[in-house]
Formats: C-alpha cells, structure tokens, sequence
C-alpha cells in the first residue's frame, strides 16, 4: 500500500495507427463488429481521468495460482507450468501499482470451461482457467499457470488459435481500461492467426509475444515467460513558466 497521491491529469489520446483496423473481413466476426459511421475523438472527461478504484482485500489466496485455485485439496491442473511475470507501465514508462489485472486461458488441451465451447478436447477438473493479480508499487506482477493449448475455431475451414492468455487491466481511471492477449515466444500459429494478421504492424504485434526466460525458471517447476503491458499515460501538468507542456 502507498500514501502517495494518484495523477489527476487528462490522458493522451490513443495512437489509432497502433490498432487493428476496424473492419478486416478475413476476420469474420469484425464485419459485424465494425463502426458504420466514422469515429471521433473527445475530450477525457472526469469519469474517464477518475476510478475504478480497488481494494486489495478482493484478493483470494490462490487467486494468482491457477496451477491450485480451481484444484481439488492436494491435486494441480494438468500441463506445462508456466510464470507469467512483468510489469504494467505507462506510455512515459512509468510503473502503474495498483492496477487490476484479471487473466483467462484455455486448458493445456485448448478447450475453455463454458457451456458454449465447440472443441471436443478433454476438461481438466482441477483447472478453472481464470484468475486475477494487483500490481506492486513499482508496477510489478506475476503469477502461475499451466500453458494453454491451441485450437480450432470456425473462422475459417482450417484456421487455429495460437496459445494465448487473455489479459483485462484496470488502470488508475477508465481510459486506462485495456484488454489484450498475450502469446508465446516461437509459436509458429502466431503469424498464421487472422486475428493477429488484423494489425498490420510486426512491431505492434511483437509486444503481444512474452518472451520466454530461463533465468527466472523455477528448476523441476515451471518455465517462466516476461510480457509487459503498457496503458495509456497521463498529460503533465500545465504551469504558467513551462507553456510547452504535453
């Protein structure tokens, strides 16, 4: 926990170059999903700059340990464990603690735990596929997993999902607010997805791959990959002597 005051300043504005674009038919469900109508740009309003805010008392001891928190008494979930580790940083590259980062993920054999899954791969009864984490004060966070598999999924007549984790992350006020994946270092299905073919940036598309690290290995445990998330960051303040600002 900190005493120290949270920002109040208005965010930049998101850099639209960096994303998807909104309609990419090879992706079929964002023919349905794109804008009829131009966007637009607004201000950032107080609701906006402002909340969420979180307790850290929200927090189940095994939240951060999907390896147990859907476990039966003394069994795991079943397939590669794995730590996912890094930090949640700011466009000015600035740590953002307290911010809450909930994860969901299929099994170790590609299949999720919802009533409308179509792939007939096997449920694991110890593994619930979600959890959640709130950073440290430097922004730091991590926590323990099995690696998802991947799957097949009526995009197209053959396309599948590489291994991925989903990522949601509360910031310090609602523009902050992001959702993203994140996959793993050489899986050959990354480059071959149509969701990740809608950016068109191999730069952009890059900074969704955690990097696999030997050195933060737990031997005989469990691998460990590093992905960082940035969110947007906060304008300076503007002063009377300083009328360059940002």
């Amino acid at each position: 926990m900190s005493n120290n005051q949270p920002e109040t300043g208005s965010f930049f504005a998101r850099d639209r170059e960096w994303h998807p674009q909104a309609l990419t038919p090879w992706y079929k469900t964002s023919v349905l999903r794109a804008p009829q109508r131009a966007m637009i740009s607004l201000d950032n309003t107080i609701s906006e700059i402002t909340g969420p805010v979180f307790g850290h008392n929200m927090l189940g001891e095994l939240d951060g340990d999907l390896i147990h928190n859907f476990a039966k008494p003394g069994e795991s979930a079943i397939g590669q464990r794995v730590i996912v580790y890094g930090r949640v940083l700011d466009e000015r590259g600035a740590g953002v603690p307290g911010a809450l980062l909930e994860f969901w993920q299929a099994n170790a054999g590609g299949r999720y735990r919802h009533k409308k899954e179509g792939y007939m791969a096997p449920l694991d009864p110890n593994f619930g596929g979600c959890g959640r984490t709130i950073t440290a004060e430097d922004g730091s966070y991590s926590f323990r997993t099995i690696k998802p598999g991947p799957y097949p999924w009526p995009n197209g007549p053959n396309d599948w999902r590489p291994a991925h984790i989903h990522f949601s992350i509360f910031g310090h006020g609602f523009a902050q607010r992001l959702i993203t994946q994140m996959y793993f270092e050489g899986d050959p299905l990354i480059w071959k997805c149509p969701i990740v073919r809608t950016i068109s940036d191999k730069a952009a598309v890059e900074q969704l791959i955690a990097a696999l690290d030997m050195e933060a290995t737990i031997p005989m445990d469990a691998r460990a990959y590093k992905f960082d998330i940035v969110l947007r960051g906060r304008r300076s303040t503007m002063f009377e002597n300083r009328k360059e600002g940002n």
